[in-house]
């Protein structure tokens, strides 16, 4: 079970986990659930999220995330306000506060914003969010402890403040009841009663929420399924491209600043990675656009193929690897996921895709050799009448050995079938043809050198 949660100072980490043992980030900014969304977890929890200082979560991110069959819920905080706007296109919102926000009694985000420290203190809030102090007020004037002139003022007050100085402790004052109107036996009656009576409204729908979400986790809900069709625009675009710069904590990005550096200075293909990586990113985006879905045995087929390409037979070789490449499991399974997405994409766009790899050999100066040589091989096998020749089974294993071991001068791999399929052949047959074409084409050439 995969989820990730969003939370701060509504419901710190610390606290959520003695709830439910999900996976914990800070409160969400811009970018940060289209990273969370790239790791395909069951679901997405938004509680808390920054408005200010900050860009705040983008509307288009969750989104893209339901759309890929994540389930996405919000409560509290931002979480409620983006549940708000967003739950007729599928995301959940959970509480009274996002009713609120749903109904339009509430409208400002200034209802649920606080002050609060850092990580390292638990993002202890500083100051009241307003959505608070109205609970807090009402219930207390149910209980009789003010009466409806006094919370109402009290509830003024509050709105009239900016939400970083707004403070309990701003109500208790003489000058400031005197100010209002308020008679301070009622402020005093309710300050004794806020040791016990004050309500966190904002901690009882993140509460909430958590609780939903382990429902969901617990029945087996299948993915999330939208009615709408995603729509990849240049700024959508433009924008995951900058996500996907920033995916990992500061110090993996300098890493990888680094890792770039030695890439250009080691005298290796550069143009060849940006190529790769681009591919990488464009199928991504098509995948996404088609809303291709890959199947668990087709990533389960990738992970076989990867560990087998690069001899990672037992656990150790496989541990060692996703040490040296700095990848935990979860991002090892989501390179499997792009690797099964791409050959999939391959196949379903194999025709216009030929056209493509010509255009590339042209740009890359690689086209006019391949060329020559397939006329010559064609002209050749025309002459000997060998073009339409098949191996039989025995001269077929023949082939097969000249072809790796004295045409390619490499060993034989352990899947022929896999090696042909991965080349880009239509099936076994069309690879020995193939052989078989290359080898007459080799032993003419061979004996008109001879002769000459």
């Amino acid at each position: 079970m995969t989820v990730y949660v969003f939370t701060g100072p509504t419901l710190p980490p610390a606290e959520a986990r003695s709830i439910w043992q999900a996976n914990y980030l800070p409160p969400a900014a811009h970018g940060d659930v289209y990273r969370a969304a790239l790791r395909q977890p069951r679901a997405i929890g938004i509680i808390d999220g920054y408005f200010e200082g900050v860009p705040s979560v983008w509307h288009k991110e969750i989104l893209w995330a339901l759309s890929q069959g994540i389930h996405v819920f919000g409560s509290a905080s931002m979480g409620a306000l983006r549940a708000a706007e967003l739950d007729r296109f599928g995301m959940v919102g959970v509480g009274a506060i996002y009713q609120a926000y749903r109904d339009g009694t509430l409208e400002d985000d200034d209802e649920v914003a606080v002050v609060h420290g850092p990580p390292e203190l638990g993002y202890r809030a500083a100051t009241e969010a307003m959505v608070n102090i109205r609970a807090t007020l009402a219930k207390a004037k149910d209980a009789g402890v003010v009466g409806d002139e006094t919370a109402e003022a009290l509830v003024r007050s509050g709105k009239d403040l900016f939400y970083k100085d707004r403070d309990w402790r701003y109500h208790w004052t003489h000058a400031a009841a005197a100010a209002r109107g308020l008679a301070s036996d009622e402020l005093e009656r309710l300050h004794d009663w806020l040791a016990d009576g004050r309500v966190n409204q904002k901690r009882l729908d993140a509460e909430a929420m958590l609780g939903e979400m382990q429902r969901l986790i617990a029945d087996g809900t299948e993915p999330k399924r939208v009615d709408y069709s995603f729509e990849h625009t240049e700024n959508w675009q433009d924008a995951t491209a900058r996500y996907a710069a920033g995916l990992g904590d500061e110090g993996e990005s300098v890493l990888h600043d680094h890792v770039l550096e030695e890439l250009r200075l080691s005298g290796a293909d550069y143009h060849a990675a940006v190529r790769g990586g681009l591919l990488r990113l464009l199928a991504a985006v098509e995948g996404d656009r088609q809303r291709m879905e890959v199947t668990t045995e087709q990533v389960k087929s990738a992970a076989k193929n990867f560990r087998l390409a690069f001899g990672l037979l037992s656990r150790k070789d496989i541990e060692d690897w996703l040490a040296q490449n700095h990848l935990g499991p979860l991002e090892f399974d989501r390179l499997m996921k792009e690797d099964a997405r791409l050959k999939a994409l391959q196949a379903r766009t194999a025709p216009a895709l030929n056209r493509y790899i010509i255009d590339h050999l042209r740009a890359s100066g690689e086209y006019a050799e391949l060329a020559a040589r397939a006329r010559d091989k064609k002209e050749a096998l025309d002459a000997l009448e060998m073009n339409e020749v098949e191996p039989d089974g025995l001269s077929a294993m023949r082939l097969t050995v000249w072809y790796f071991e004295q045409r390619l001068g490499q060993d034989l791999p352990d899947d022929v079938h896999r090696y042909a399929a991965d080349i880009g052949f239509a099936d076994p047959a069309a690879f020995q043809r193939a052989v078989l074409r290359e080898y007459q084409f080799v032993l003419a050439a061979e004996q008109k050198d001879s002769q000459d």
